[in-house]
């Protein structure tokens, strides 16, 4: 393509789950038109359209769960389920015209910083362009891990990861393996249980599980929030307020959690029975030092006699056997990994090249961090939502991202009263100022203190994905852009280096 052919957007917003169409709702509120949405899928809907296995929910009530601006008075479910949630994705698509901006089957290869023109250089599956301003939002759960397990290229049955299930693979009455015990598989165990003809589970930590109080939400209480919409803010309210309260004791005195701890054991105690099997399922951390999951079915599918439980991760593969690290051996027809995400090495990281030549990933090899969740010290109005530092171990992540698109809305206008071509680039001393306050205030959390290893810490310990305080507090500080903690870059006088041009 001809350097005058390439084309140019204000905004380009990577990725259409969650965060992507809600930069791109309050992209429009704010006034800007010119931007696009490049999604590497054929539909919108991120992970919740990625994650289709069987029994597939949320474990955070509907009405917290969807966007403030965009509510729903007619979730079937307390606690939805992901046909749920990616129709409700699909409604918010519609309702705010996205459409047009969307651009799927365009995966992002590579995003340069260009400091000449002060715009980034953008190629993807479907071509190249330019964009002022980048908005990453990708989320840390959209790459699944696979561990290197040797061997595993020779088994002859059917291997997948949850979030990549395929349904065309029979599994009534076959042998199946579960590697991982983690949110997605304990709603798949119970799903496949009575259907499979052996089910294994390979379990290199135990999870705390509480039940999941869900029911369904009678016609009469959806009729009520349709008519009189202030009563599905006061419910969202009230869910959220309830877990405001709750982060004292996951941040400040993770000591209070014991009593959550006794409530999970009896309700292990209840469903299982064997004194062998309830010493296997029992962490030996502190509750809610990784995320409590929440299932009333999960430990009775465990109890049934066609399930066994290894207490060891997988160690190797030998043809269909299946060797744990504790030596145990088991034959199996399907692999099924329940093993996680790329988190806190997202592979997006390695396709931003940013002002210095290079990489997010590199920049980021000592550790992920950025101002406020959002810039990154040397890549120019490059912001990214669910970013280091902003996941929550108790609440709803929309009400983490919502105040991320007040921080970008905050962003674009500030580059319109600086005019002209103008970019922001976060300070080094400004990320590290609040790399620092935020790691100070993780020392004493559950999540540094409670005895685990989770996938909240990257490869050398450090916390690099919670957010150690309120979902308030989050916002407060997010609410404006301040730049004192920015650099002001402008484009040379030569307008034949606009990105325009």
């Amino acid at each position: 393509m001809a350097e005058h052919e390439h084309e140019h957007v204000r905004v380009a917003v990577i990725g259409s789950g969650f965060g992507g169409l809600g930069a791109a709702v309050r992209l429009r509120r704010e006034g800007i038109t010119d931007f696009v949405v490049l999604e590497r899928a054929g539909s919108v809907g991120g992970t919740w359209r990625d994650n289709s296995y069987p029994g597939c929910a949320c474990d955070v009530p509907s009405h917290l769960y969807s966007f403030s601006f965009a509510p729903n008075p007619d979730w079937p479910r307390t606690f939805s389920g992901q046909e749920h949630i990616r129709a409700y994705l699909e409604h918010v698509t519609d309702l705010f015209g996205l459409r047009p901006h969307i651009r799927f089957d365009s995966e992002v290869k590579l995003m340069t910083w260009d400091p000449q023109r002060l715009c980034w250089e953008i190629e993807t599956t479907s071509g190249r362009l330019r964009a002022d301003v980048v908005v990453s939002a990708t989320g840390p759960l959209s790459d699944p891990r696979i561990p290197d397990i040797p061997g595993l290229d020779s088994f002859p049955g059917a291997v997948f990861h949850s979030a990549r299930w395929d349904h065309g693979q029979e599994l009534r009455g076959k042998r199946v393996a579960m590697v991982g015990t983690g949110a997605s598989a304990i709603q798949i165990v119970p799903a496949i249980q009575s259907e499979v003809g052996r089910l294994t589970l390979f379990q290199r930590t135990p999870p705390w599980v509480m039940p999941r109080v869900d029911r369904a939400i009678s016609g009469a209480e959806r009729a009520l929030h349709r008519a009189v919409p202030l009563t599905s803010r006061l419910r969202r309210g009230l869910l959220w307020g309830i877990r405001e309260l709750q982060v004292q004791a996951f941040t400040k005195h993770p000591d209070e959690l014991g009593f959550v701890e006794r409530l999970a054991r009896r309700n292990m105690t209840r469903a299982i029975k064997d004194p062998a099997l309830r010493a296997k399922l029992t962490p030996d951390y502190r509750i809610g030092c990784k995320r409590i999951l929440l299932s009333s079915e999960y430990y009775p599918a465990l109890a049934r006699p066609n399930v066994d439980v290894v207490a060891s991760g997988l160690r190797e593969v030998r043809g269909s056997t299946l060797v744990a690290v504790d030596g145990t051996e088991t034959e199996a027809d399907v692999i099924v990994f329940g093993t996680g995400f790329h988190v806190t090495d997202m592979p997006i990281a390695e396709r931003v090249v940013g002002a210095d030549g290079r990489t997010l990933a590199e920049s980021w090899k000592g550790g992920m961090q950025s101002l406020r969740g959002a810039s990154a010290a040397g890549f120019p109005n490059w912001m990214t939502i669910i970013g280091p530092n902003t996941g929550l171990g108790n609440s709803s992540m929309i009400l983490m991202i919502e105040s991320q698109l007040n921080y970008l809305a905050d962003y674009v206008r500030q580059l319109d009263v600086l005019g002209g071509r103008a970019a922001l680039v976060a300070r080094p001393s400004a990320v590290n100022a609040w790399n620092r306050r935020v790691q100070d205030r993780m020392k004493r959390t559950v999540w540094n203190t409670g005895g685990c290893t989770s996938w909240y810490l990257d490869a050398s310990g450090r916390n690099t994905t919670i957010w150690p305080g309120t979902t308030s507090e989050f916002r407060r500080e997010t609410r404006r852009v301040d730049l004192t903690e920015y650099e002001v870059l402008r484009a040379p006088a030569d307008p034949c280096l606009l990105c325009t041009s």
